[in-house]
C-alpha cells in the first residue's frame, strides 16, 4: 500500500472514530471516501482539535515527525503527503509516538555552562541563587531590562523550546543588544515618541526584543494575532484593518509568511508606512557599526501597550496602558502568588494575548523568573509537551484557559505518566474564560500521581482593562460553591444548596482582589449589593486603564463614575470575600423575565453525544411578536442526514429543557461552521448571533490565497486614489 492510500485509510478512520453510529439515530448516509484533495474543515469535518489528533496519528503510522505548521497551514491531505515524501518513510509497525519533547537536558539559568549530567534538580537550584528581581524604585519597561543587562547580563532569561524540543537561550544581554537594535532601525524608519507598531508575530525569540525594541525607541507596541490558515488569510488582515487603523499604526513587523499580503493594508489604512520583517530589524550589526539608538527617556504615565480585546471588529476597543500601570499590576500580582527569582515561569499561551504576554512574560522580565516558552502550535500538536516542560524545568508557575486542563486529559495517554514529576507545581492558573469545575477536579485526581497538589489549582479572574490580573488566591486550590437553582435564576441569590438538592448551581471561587484593588457588586442603579448577591462586578485599582483608545463611546461604557470604579462588563457575586463569576453581562439573555447564562446551556448541549465540543453558541435574539428575546442554540455536528440531524435536534432541546425546564425557541444544527470565535478560542455569542439573524446557513469554499491577495489589493484602491 502506498503512502497516499494509507493516510486516506488513516483519515477516513478518524473520521468515523470521531462521529459513530448511535442507537436511537436513523442510518446516517454513507459518507463519500476522502480523497488527496478533500478540505479537512469543509468536507471531513476535522476541527483544529481533531487536526491536531490527526497530525499524532500520522506521525504513529508513518514514523517520522511533521512540522508543526500543518496544524494551521494543511487544507487538505495533500498538504500531509508533501511533506510525508518528502523524507524516506519507515514501516507503519514503528509506532513513532511524538507525544512530548526528545529529552532534554536545559542548561543553568545564570548561563554558565552545565555539565550534560547534571540533573534538573541543580539545574533549578542554580536558577533559585542567580537572580534579582529589578528594583521596586524603577517606573518603566525600559528601565527594568537596562537593569538586568547592567547587573547580570549573562543571566537567562528566556528559553524557547521549538518543536522539536530544541532549546533557544536568551540572556539579559541578548535581549537588550538586540532590542537596541531594532530601537534603531525603528528610528532609522521615522518611527517617532508615541508612535504605535504593531506586532503580528508567532511565538519566537523574535517577537521579545521587538517588543522592547518599540519601547526603546518610544514607540508603543500594539501585538495582534498573526494568521492560523491560509484560507482565512483575507477575512484575518480585514479584520486586522480596523485595528490598524484605530490603532493609527505607522508600521507592521511581521513574519515571512504574510508580509506581503499584509502589505497591501496600506491601502486600507491612512497612518501605515509599511510592512517590515522581524529579521531585518534584530540584525545586530547596526550596533556594531555605530547605529544605536537615540536614547528616549520614558516615563511612568507614558503609554507602554495597547492591548486590543478579543474579537474586536468593526468597533475596536485598544485598552491603553502605561508602564507604570504594567509595572502596578505585575507587582502586585508577584505579591499575591509569592513570586520571585526562585521560580521558573512555563508559558505556551499566545504572547499577543493579555495573559501570556503580561502575565507570563514581562511578569517574569520583572522579577528574573527564567522564562521557558513555546509555541502554542506545539502544545495543540502534543499537549503533553506542556506537563513534560514543567517536568524538565522544574517549572513552578504555569496557566492556561480551561480547555488547556481539558485537552490534557483527553490527550495523554496514561502509559505516558509513569515518569512525569509535577511536584515543583506550586500555582497553576487557570483564566481567561470560564472555569469548569468539572475539569479541574478530574485534572487534580488523575495527575495527583504526577506528585500534582490539590493545592497547586488557582483559579483567577482578570480582563485587559485592568492589565490582567485582579483576583487571586494561592494554596488553597478549588473552591466550589453548590447554590440553589431557583433563588439564583429568580431573584440572584447565591444561597447555599441544601446537601438533598439534587439540581444545585455550581461556580467556582476566582480569588480575593489582588494587593491594592478593590471589587464590588452594584445592581442595575449602581447600588452595591451585600455578599451573595448577584450584580455587575466592578473594580478600581493601580493599574486601572484610563479608557479606550479612541473610543469615547466604549469608554463612557467602561467608566460610570469619578471614584474610579470600572465597569467589567460581568456578573459575578461575592462570598467570604472571593469572587465567584456568573456570566458576561452582555451575554446573558433576559426571557419572560427571567435570567439564563449561555454558559451553562452550552456545556450541556456539547454534552450531547453527536455535537462537536467547543462549538455551541447560545444567544438571544429580538422577538417582535412576543416583546421578549428567543433563546437560540447553534451548534455544529458532522451528521450529513438531515434525518440523523432531526433526530439531535431533538436531543440537544432534552438536554436544554434537562437544564432550563423550558425549551429553546430554535436549534440550528449544522455541519458547517457556524459558531465563530475569538482568536483566544471564546466563543463570539454576538457575532454568531448575527450570522444567524442574517440568515447565513455557513461559510463557503475557501478562496485561494492569490485570490485573497488580489482582492485585499483592489480593496486598497480607492482610498489610495482618494488619498492622491
Amino acid at each position: 500500500m502506498d503512502a497516499a492510500d494509507r493516510l486516506l485509510r488513516l483519515i477516513a478512520a478518524l473520521r468515523d472514530e470521531l462521529s459513530p453510529p448511535r442507537p436511537g439515530l436513523p442510518p446516517r448516509l454513507s459518507p463519500r471516501p476522502p480523497h488527496l484533495d478533500s478540505h479537512l474543515e469543509r468536507d471531513l469535518g476535522l476541527d483544529s482539535l481533531a487536526r491536531a489528533e490527526l497530525l499524532l496519528r500520522i506521525e504513529a503510522e508513518f514514523g517520522q515527525r511533521l512540522p508543526q505548521r500543518l496544524l494551521g497551514e494543511a487544507e487538505t491531505p495533500r498538504d500531509f503527503l508533501a511533506e510525508l515524501v518528502a523524507v524516506p518513510l519507515v514501516p507503519a509497525a514503528g509506532h513513532f509516538i511524538p507525544r512530548g519533547f526528545p529529552a532534554v537536558t536545559p542548561s543553568t539559568f545564570s548561563g554558565a555552562a552545565c555539565d550534560e549530567s547534571a540533573s534538573v534538580a541543580a539545574t533549578a537550584a542554580a536558577a533559585a541563587t542567580a537572580g534579582l528581581a529589578a528594583p521596586i524604585a524603577l517606573d518603566t519597561l525600559n528601565e527594568v531590562l537596562s537593569w538586568h543587562a547592567a547587573h547580570q547580563p549573562e543571566r537567562i532569561h528566556l528559553i524557547f523550546l521549538d518543536e522539536n524540543g530544541i532549546e533557544d537561550r536568551v540572556s539579559f544581554a541578548r535581549l537588550w543588544r538586540q532590542s537596541r537594535a531594532v530601537a534603531a532601525a525603528l528610528q532609522a524608519r521615522e518611527i517617532a515618541p508615541g508612535d504605535a507598531v504593531a506586532l503580528m508575530l508567532p511565538t519566537g525569540t523574535a517577537f521579545f526584543p521587538c517588543f522592547m525594541g518599540i519601547l526603546l525607541a518610544g514607540g508603543v507596541p500594539v501585538p495582534i494575532y498573526p494568521p492560523a490558515r491560509p484560507s482565512q488569510l483575507e477575512d484575518h488582515l480585514r479584520r486586522h484593518a480596523a485595528i490598524l487603523a484605530n490603532a493609527q499604526a505607522r508600521l507592521l513587523i511581521a513574519s515571512g509568511e504574510v508580509a506581503l499580503p499584509a502589505g497591501l493594508l496600506r491601502g486600507k489604512v491612512d497612518s501605515l508606512r509599511g510592512v517590515v520583517l522581524a529579521g531585518e530589524l534584530i540584525g545586530e550589526q547596526r550596533i556594531s557599526t555605530g547605529g544605536a539608538p537615540v536614547p528616549v527617556p520614558a516615563r511612568t504615565d507614558q503609554l507602554a501597550l495597547l492591548q486590543y480585546t478579543s474579537g474586536s471588529t468593526g468597533n475596536p476597543k485598544g485598552v491603553m496602558l502605561t508602564h507604570g500601570q504594567l509595572l502596578a499590576n505585575i507587582r502586585a500580582m508577584a505579591q499575591a502568588a509569592g513570586m520571585s527569582a526562585d521560580d521558573v515561569f512555563v508559558s505556551w499561551l499566545p504572547l499577543y494575548h493579555d495573559m501570556g504576554l503580561i502575565c507570563a512574560w514581562l511578569t517574569s522580565l520583572v522579577h528574573a523568573i527564567p522564562f521557558v516558552v513555546m509555541s502554542p502550535l506545539s502544545f495543540l500538536a502534543a499537549p503533553e509537551r506542556w506537563l513534560r516542560a514543567i517536568h524538565d524545568y522544574r517549572g513552578t508557575l504555569s496557566g492556561a484557559p480551561n480547555f488547556a486542563y481539558e485537552l490534557c486529559l483527553r490527550r495523554i495517554d496514561t502509559a505516558r505518566l509513569a515518569d512525569l514529576d509535577l511536584s515543583s507545581w506550586r500555582i497553576a492558573f487557570n483564566g481567561a474564560e470560564p472555569v469548569n469545575a468539572g475539569t479541574m477536579t478530574r485534572f487534580v485526581e488523575r495527575f495527583a500521581a504526577c506528585g500534582l497538589r490539590a493545592e497547586a489549582i488557582a483559579p483567577v479572574y482578570g480582563l485587559a482593562e485592568c492589565a490582567v490580573g485582579l483576583s487571586l488566591t494561592p494554596g488553597q486550590g478549588l473552591v466550589i460553591d453548590r447554590i440553589g437553582r431557583e433563588a439564583f435564576v429568580l431573584g440572584g441569590e447565591a444561597r447555599p444548596a441544601a446537601e438533598d438538592d439534587a439540581d444545585p448551581l455550581s461556580f467556582v471561587a476566582c480569588g480575593r482582589p489582588l494587593p491594592g484593588y478593590e471589587i464590588r457588586i452594584v445592581d442595575a442603579m449602581g447600588a452595591e449589593l451585600p455578599e451573595r448577591r448577584e450584580g455587575r462586578l466592578q473594580f478600581r485599582g493601580p493599574s486601572t486603564t484610563a479608557g479606550y483608545f479612541r473610543n469615547p463611546e466604549a469608554t463612557a461604557q467602561l467608566i460610570h463614575d469619578t471614584d474610579g470604579w470600572l465597569d467589567s462588563g460581568d456578573y459575578a457575586y461575592l462570598a467570604g470575600g472571593e469572587v465567584y463569576p456568573t456570566g458576561r453581562a452582555k451575554d446573558i439573555i433576559i426571557k419572560g423575565g427571567r435570567n439564563i447564562y449561555p454558559q451553562e446551556v452550552e456545556e450541556a448541549v456539547g454534552g450531547v453525544v453527536g455535537i462537536r465540543p467547543g462549538c455551541v453558541a447560545v444567544f438571544g435574539s429580538p422577538d417582535p411578536l412576543t416583546g421578549t428575546e428567543r433563546l437560540v442554540v447553534v451548534a455544529e455536528s458532522r451528521e450529513v442526514s438531515a434525518g440523523a440531524r432531526e433526530v439531535l435536534r431533538q436531543a440537544v432541546q432534552d438536554a436544554v429543557v434537562g437544564v432550563l425546564a423550558m425549551p429553546a425557541d430554535d436549534i440550528v444544527i449544522s455541519n458547517r461552521h457556524l459558531v465563530l470565535k475569538t482568536s483566544s478560542g471564546k466563543i463570539r455569542r454576538a457575532a454568531s448571533r448575527e450570522l444567524y439573524e442574517g440568515g447565513a446557513g455557513g461559510v463557503g469554499a475557501p478562496r485561494a490565497v492569490w485570490v485573497q491577495v488580489l482582492r485585499l489589493a483592489a480593496a486598497g484602491i480607492v482610498p489610495q486614489l482618494r488619498r492622491g
